[in-house]
């Protein structure tokens, strides 16, 4: 009897063990598989979040500054992710960001040269402002003796009665649109009949001795 109950109780110690050792192998292999399917979830969840990301900097629908497409792009890249459409778009929105670069530089030149063309108007008006004074002086005379005086002094200034007066009317592009060409000594004398002045000097050519050659001006 007391060899019967020795005998059972090693075997009930050995199920007890055996238990043991498969409940933990089994415990073991549930939380690899638990670890395998949260890893395949967010690898799922990332190529998700990558094609809607990705689809969104296409079209252009994002508030993103290119550098932030840069950075989320690159963040992308990083996850390695094997899978054809979000290879493809990838590519296409390094294409996208690499063009819009372009564009946005060619933009800023474009600003650039228009600020430094508006700074160089406002010097050139800041030159011009005594020649601008005095033909706008004829146009306000009270009387045409006064006029024709200012007239004398304005025209010591320039080489010759004949001297070109070019009139801007519109400018697009770059290219000037003028009106038909006119002397200085006629273009005086229709301000001090016409009594306004509604232009600016833009250029000034002058000779050798300082005199002006050529004046043109642009309508307000």
């Amino acid at each position: 009897m007391s060899l019967l109950v020795k005998n059972a109780s090693k075997i009930l110690m050995i199920i007890i063990a055996t238990t043991i050792l498969t409940g933990g192998f089994t415990s073991c292999k549930s939380k690899k598989k638990i670890a395998r399917e949260k890893a395949a979830a967010e690898y799922e969840l990332k190529v998700k979040q990558a094609k809607s990301d990705l689809t969104a900097m296409l079209n252009g629908t994002t508030k993103w500054s290119l550098d932030e497409q840069d950075s989320r792009l690159n963040a992308i890249k990083s996850y390695n992710i094997d899978d054809p459409e979000v290879m493809d778009l990838i590519s296409k929105v390094e294409a996208k960001i690499s063009m819009d670069r372009a564009e946005a530089e060619r933009l800023a030149e474009e600003e650039r040269l228009k600020r430094e063309e508006a700074e160089r108007k406002l010097k050139d008006a800041s030159k011009y402002q005594e020649i601008n004074n005095q033909l706008a002086a004829i146009s306000t005379s009270t009387t045409i003796d006064a006029a024709n005086k200012k007239i004398m002094l304005s025209m010591d200034q320039f080489a010759s009665p004949d001297v070109p007066v070019l009139i801007i009317i519109s400018q697009y592009g770059g290219v000037n649109d003028y009106d038909r060409p006119t002397t200085i000594s006629k273009f005086l004398n229709y301000l001090k009949d016409k009594q306004q002045y509604k232009y600016n000097v833009e250029s000034v050519k002058r000779d050798s001795l300082g005199k002006i050659t050529e004046l043109e001006l642009i309508k307000k």
